[in-house]
């Protein structure tokens, strides 16, 4: 079992940055894929990042073509705990943002296969 908690959204103005942490329980969270989804009111969950471990302390960043270049992902294992460092934020940004891990996953950017989910946190970006 592994419990997500994430932190760090809240508002910021057009072109500013926030970086978003996603804490974990788990003595194995190191070998586990994790995704960052987003939800703006009305619409659907959809993909923004995932870091998929491949081996040793090699892992695998995949990113939403409207994030690439703005945002980053990383992890820290020794403190269990993957970040999301946004910058150059723009309106169409706002959203609550979601962690979310699994193992074994097939497709990393699809939110259905993944097992555990974050409360979610607000990232608000005025214009």
């Amino acid at each position: 079992q592994v419990q997500l908690v994430e932190s760090g959204g809240g508002l910021v103005q057009a072109g500013g940055s926030l970086r978003l942490s996603c804490a974990a329980s788990g003595r194995t969270f190191s070998t586990y894929t994790v995704g960052w989804f987003r939800q703006a009111t009305g619409k659907e969950r959809e993909f923004v990042v995932a870091i998929k471990w491949i081996g040793g302390s090699t892992n695998y960043a995949d990113y939403a073509d409207s994030v690439k270049g703005r945002f980053t992902i990383s992890r820290d294992n020794t403190k269990n705990t993957v970040y999301l460092q946004m910058n150059s934020l723009k309106p169409e940004d706002t959203a609550v943002y979601y962690c979310a891990a699994s193992r074994n996953l097939r497709r990393i950017v699809v939110a259905s296969e993944y097992n555990y989910w974050g409360q979610g946190t607000q990232v608000s970006v005025s214009s």
